[in-house]
């Protein structure tokens, strides 16, 4: 009997002192319930060091006031998030990076592992060249796409990438634009005499390139490879007029003259230089027609006819003045011409 009340002595004992102890915990957990609402009031009078725990605290709690709804990712926690995006650094808000349905926000509410540096960088292993830019897209909603493809193209594989929807759309569609405006055009006029040449070189105040070419002249047989270089010749041609379209006026005659590869440079009215691809060279038993392809040669006349690219002032009022004349001359007394026959 002794031993059993010894016994029940001992659990109410034990009883008391678990009771006693919860007791405690609790008015501590409401005591630091307490200390945390009042922190603000009572900062000014504790230390600087508390002052800062205090203050991390409250940035805490309103985080996860904001954030009751998401599962923040543990590395984030803090007011920036510090980001390593193949060897280049960015500082976001939490706020930004979770803004949008992608794979950012997927990094950061746990959905996804990521990986972190010693110094508790996010580690992405990706080029962070256009990184930056869509952030700015989460921060605005919009962004400046890039002017050239190549850009373009970049920016929208790393768009797809971290699945920024919206702007993948955005970058096609922008693609497809900018396809369709570097399509170059270039409009060659194409004369068959000499008069209709002299008639473009009265008018046009820039310089002139003339490419002559005729194959139809079959007066003696050609050689394996003129065909080829005439080709080349054609398409050298093609590239430098879409090139410098605007600056300079390129002709191409067809049938105007015997010549078979030809090209001429004219400035100023008159004829600079001249490069004449053909030559009559002799077999064993025949004469043939060799057409070379001196590019090195075309591309140094064509950027020495740059030179004339801006005829001088008083030239052009003199041309005009002269054209004016002419008609003058031609129309009744007291007709006077209009600006647009001139």
């Amino acid at each position: 009997q002794m031993s059993g009340e010894g016994v029940r002595v001992s659990a109410d004992l034990c009883s008391d002192s678990m009771s006693g102890l919860a007791a405690i915990e609790a008015s501590d957990d409401r005591g630091r319930r307490a200390a945390l609402q009042s922190g603000v009031a009572n900062a000014p009078t504790q230390g600087k060091e508390s002052e800062g725990d205090l203050s991390r605290a409250v940035s805490n709690m309103s985080l996860e006031s904001q954030r009751s709804d998401v599962n923040v990712h543990p590395t984030t926690l803090g007011r920036y998030v510090r980001l390593n995006v193949g060897g280049s650094i960015f500082f976001a808000t939490l706020d930004t990076l979770i803004k949008h349905d992608n794979m950012l926000r997927a990094m950061f509410t746990g959905d996804l592992d990521v990986q972190t540096d010693k110094d508790g960088f996010v580690l992405i292993d990706r080029c962070g060249k256009h990184f930056g830019t869509l952030l700015n897209y989460l921060r605005d909603a919009s962004i400046h796409l890039p002017e050239n493809l190549g850009e373009s193209y970049e920016l929208l594989a790393e768009a797809k990438y971290y699945l920024f929807d919206h702007l993948v759309q955005q970058l096609e569609d922008h693609i497809v634009e900018l396809k369709r405006e570097s399509i170059p055009v270039c409009r060659i006029p194409v004369v068959a005499s000499s008069e209709e040449l002299q008639r473009i070189m009265d008018w046009s105040t820039q310089p002139i390139i003339r490419f002559t070419y005729n194959r139809s002249n079959n007066k003696y047989s050609y050689t394996s490879t003129s065909d080829e270089n005439l080709i080349k010749n054609l398409e050298l041609f093609d590239k430098i007029s879409v090139r410098f379209q605007g600056r300079v006026m390129f002709v191409k005659d067809i049938v105007g003259s015997s010549e078979i590869c030809n090209w001429s440079f004219y400035g100023h009215g008159r004829k600079q230089a001249e490069i004449c691809c053909e030559a009559i060279v002799y077999a064993t038993d025949k004469k043939q027609i060799k057409i070379e392809y001196p590019e090195a040669k075309i591309y140094e006349e064509c950027l020495n006819i740059m030179l004339f690219e801006e005829r001088c002032l008083d030239a052009e009022r003199a041309a005009q003045a002269q054209r004016r004349a002419a008609i003058l001359s031609r129309r009744p007394p007291g007709q006077v011409a209009s600006d647009d026959d001139c």
